[in-house]
C-alpha cells in the first residue's frame, strides 16, 4: 500500500532540499552508520533513506545495492507518517506492506524498523531503517541502538547545514561592511575638499561619526533581525533617534513614531543618513542660543505600499532662519538628496506648520 503524502508535505519537502544532500556521493561518514546498524541489529541491510517528492533516495546503504527506488515500494514513506519509530515483524501480515513488490517474494523484504530522521523544525526528512529478508524482532537494546544511530545522522546534517549558513553569512556580512566602509570613505573624499578649501572640519567629523554609529546600528539590528536581509523600520528609526538624541545637546529633544515595516539593508543605510542629517541641521539652525526644542520622526507605510518617512523640527521658522538652513546644509543637502537617489526616492524640504519640515517618500 502507497503511503499517503505527510501532512505538510511542502514544508517537509522544502526543509529537506535545504540540507542539499540528495544525489551528493557516498561518503564514509555515513556509511559507517549503516554499517554499524547492521551489526548491531544482526540483519543484512541497513539504509540511510531520505524521502523525496516521487522516490526514495539513499545516502548510504548495505545490502541494497542501488542509490534509489520508486516512492511507490517506499516502507519508509510510512514511516514517515508516525511519530519515531516503526517495526514490523512481518511485512505479509502487515497492511502497510502485504502488496509492496519487494516484499511480496518469497526471498523479499520480511522485516522493518525504521527510526525517523527528523529536522530541528520537526519536520521528517527520512529514516535509519535496518530490514531482513525474514521475519524478526529488535531487542530493547537494538532499537535504542538505532534511536542513536538515527540521531548522529542528523547531528551530521545539522552540522554541516550550519557550516554551510555561517559561510553565506560571512560573506554577505563581508559584502555589507566593505559597502558600508566604501560609503564613510566617499564622505570623508568629499570632506577632505572642504579641508583644501580651508572650511570648519568640525561639521565634517560629525557626519562621518553619525553614518559610522548609524551604520553599526544598522549591523548590529541585522545580526539580531530574524529576516532576511532586511530590518524592521519602527525598530531601525527608534535605534537611531536614539543615537542622536545621546550626542544632542540638552536642549534638545528627539522622538520617534514609525509603523512595524519590513525594509531592506540598502533602503534602511539611506534612510539613516537621511535623518542624521537633517537632525543634525535643525540642531545646528533651528534651536540657537540654547532654545528648547524637539525633532519628531516619522515612518509610515501608505495604502499603495509607499514608505513615507518625516522629519520635522519646531525650532525658528522665520524667514532668515529657514534661509540658513536651507543654505548652510549644501554638503548635507548634497548627501540626503544622494542618498534618496539611490533607493529611487523623491525629498522635499521646506518650511512646515512649526519649523522645517523633510518629506522622504519612496514608491512602493
Amino acid at each position: 500500500m502507497k503511503a499517503a503524502p505527510h501532512p505538510q508535505q511542502a514544508l517537509r519537502l522544502e526543509t529537506l532540499r535545504k540540507y542539499e544532500i540528495l544525489d551528493t556521493p557516498r561518503e564514509t561518514d555515513f556509511d559507517e552508520i549503516v554499517e554499524l546498524a547492521s551489526k548491531i541489529c544482526n540483519v543484512p541491510i541497513s539504509v540511510v533513506n531520505l524521502i523525496d517528492e516521487d522516490r526514495q533516495w539513499f545516502k548510504a546503504e548495505v545490502g541494497i545495492g542501488a542509490r534509489e527506488t520508486p516512492l511507490v515500494t517506499s516502507i519508509c514513506s510510512h514511516v514517515v507518517l508516525s511519530s519515531d519509530f516503526v517495526e514490523i515483524n512481518d511485512t505479509h501480515k502487515d497492511p502497510r506492506t502485504a502488496d509492496n513488490e519487494l516484499c511480496m517474494p518469497a526471498d523479499g523484504l520480511r522485516f522493518y524498523a525504521g527510526a525517523l530522521l527528523k529536522a530541528k523544525n520537526g519536520m521528517p526528512i527520512g529514516t535509519l531503517c535496518v530490514l531482513d529478508n525474514k521475519p524478526n524482532a529488535l531487542n530493547d537494546f537494538q532499537k535504542a541502538a538505532l534511536h542513536t544511530l538515527a540521531r548522529q545522522v542528523m547531528r551530521e546534517l545539522d552540522l554541516r547545514l550550519a557550516l554551510r549558513e555561517q559561510k553565506v553569512l560571512r560573506n554577505e556580512i563581508d559584502h555589507r561592511v566593505k559597502n558600508s566602509l566604501q560609503s564613510v570613505a566617499s564622505l570623508v573624499r568629499v570632506y577632505k575638499g572642504r579641508a583644501e578649501r580651508g572650511e570648519d572640519m568640525a561639521d565634517a567629523f560629525d557626519a562621518i561619526g553619525r553614518r559610522i554609529e548609524a551604520t553599526a546600528a544598522l549591523h548590529q539590528m541585522l545580526h539580531d533581525s530574524p529576516l532576511d536581509d532586511a530590518v524592521m523600520m519602527d525598530d531601525f528609526l527608534k535605534e537611531i533617534a536614539s543615537l542622536l538624541q545621546d550626542s544632542a545637546p540638552d536642549n534638545v529633544s528627539i522622538s520617534c513614531d514609525a509603523s512595524p515595516v519590513a525594509i531592506s539593508t540598502s533602503v534602511a543605510s539611506s534612510i539613516a543618513v537621511i535623518v542624521s542629517e537633517f537632525v543634525a541641521n535643525s540642531i545646528k539652525h533651528a534651536f540657537v542660543d540654547g532654545q528648547s526644542g524637539h525633532v519628531a520622526i516619522s515612518g509610515k507605510s501608505l495604502a499603495d505600499g509607499t514608505l513615507e518617512i518625516t522629519c520635522e523640527d519646531n525650532g525658528d521658522a522665520n524667514p532668515e532662519s529657514t534661509a540658513a538652513k536651507t543654505s548652510a546644509s549644501g554638503l548635507g543637502k548634497r548627501i540626503m538628496k544622494a542618498s534618496a537617489s539611490q533607493i529611487g526616492a523623491t525629498l522635499e524640504n521646506g518650511p512646515g506648520p512649526k519649523g522645517y519640515r523633510m518629506v522622504l517618500t519612496l514608491p512602493g
